[in-house]
């Protein structure tokens, strides 16, 4: 078939693994995107090729179960694959779902590029609930020895990303960073003493935002202010090592990891279904989805230059590029090649 030589040499150009990886990755990504569960009996169903489902089924065990993945190059591939121009703007969150009697927990830092996020490193936590400090900077420091500090605009994080040996880290690593405070929080107000940081933002009018241009103390820490009062009631409090006026604009992009998160799971490739436990096997798997994830998206973007998306009354676009392509090639792998636009099969001939 046309589109899964089109898979296999584009794959085997960008990853130095062996024909015999590159054959199934490509079968195997193929057949997911069809499926769209990345349970893998699904999965060894509709690979390609003339084995019986049973033997798919074992190769794609062997593939989780034994082979190593190079996630720096992974981590490389993303960043080349959509083209992400430095500095970059990077997300810390996590993700989590119970299995059994198990929670799977994973930590990510991706990249935000046009109303997404794309996944640069994982963890993978075995426990439920908050990740702590060494758990974060494990994650940043991966990705500092692959890019640099100097490639880092800014972070990203919720309310669970806080506290003093965290951000004493980012300071002293010269992170900008752009995270959100718990309202309840006990700063130092001049005329009141310790009060909840909630205080310092509520005389202010519904979605006004205030940047205070001194520095407050936080726990031993100088750090600038801004924040809002939402329409739930909820104050958006926000630190930052840096004077910016922009604090609350800069935080919405947070919000792309979330869209990320959907994406992989129950609006994309369903990861919730694998039934993988075992840490390095779910690793494996979420390097596999991410290629996936880029490649749907890079088609989305270039079937949205043709024909642009439709917005929205609220002046959100009505279908995600990852969605956009996604679907598209769902279509793509379970018809004829030919009944499909001949820009389409050069743009992925050239990706």
């Amino acid at each position: 078939m046309a589109d899964y030589k089109i898979l296999k040499q584009k794959l085997g150009e960008k990853l130095e693994w062996n024909k015999a990886r590159i054959d199934f990755l490509a079968k195997f990504i193929m057949a997911l995107i069809q499926v769209r569960t990345v349970n893998f009996s699904e999965i060894a169903n509709i690979m390609m090729g003339k084995a019986k489902v049973d033997s798919n089924y074992k190769r794609i065990v062997r593939f989780f179960s034994k082979f190593e993945i190079c996630y720096k190059r992974i981590a490389m591939l993303i960043v080349k694959l959509v083209n992400i121009e430095k500095p970059w703007v990077i997300v810390i969150d996590r993700t989590e779902w119970k299995y059994g009697n198990n929670w799977i927990n994973i930590l990510t830092l991706a990249i935000v590029y046009k109303a997404i996020a794309f996944p640069i490193c994982w963890k993978i936590l075995n426990k439920k609930g908050d990740s702590n400090t060494e758990e974060r900077k494990e994650l940043v420091e991966e990705f500092i020895n692959i890019f640099g500090v100097k490639s880092i605009k800014f972070l990203l994080a919720d309310r669970e990303f806080i506290g003093q040996r965290w951000f004493s880290y980012l300071i002293i690593k010269g992170i900008d960073f752009r995270i959100r405070m718990k309202e309840n929080t006990k700063v130092n107000n001049s005329n009141a003493g310790l009060v909840a940081v909630s205080r310092l933002f509520s005389n202010l009018a519904i979605n006004t935002a205030l940047v205070r241009k001194r520095k407050c103390p936080i726990w031993s820490l100088s750090l600038y202010l801004s924040g809002m009062k939402l329409e739930s009631g909820e104050y958006l409090i926000l630190v930052a090592p840096k004077f910016t006026s922009n604090a609350c604009q800069d935080y919405l992009l947070r919000w792309n990891i979330e869209t990320l998160f959907g994406a992989l799971k129950s609006r994309g490739f369903c990861l919730e279904e694998s039934h993988l436990s075992d840490s390095t096997k779910l690793k494996k798997l979420i390097a596999v989805l991410s290629i996936a994830f880029s490649w749907a998206f890079l088609l989305g973007l270039f079937l949205s230059s043709q024909k642009p998306i439709k917005i929205k009354k609220h002046g959100r676009f009505s279908i995600s590029f990852f969605r956009l392509g996604f679907d598209y090639l769902r279509r793509f792998f379970s018809v004829s090649l030919s009944s499909f636009d001949p820009l389409v099969y050069n743009f992925l001939s050239s990706t």
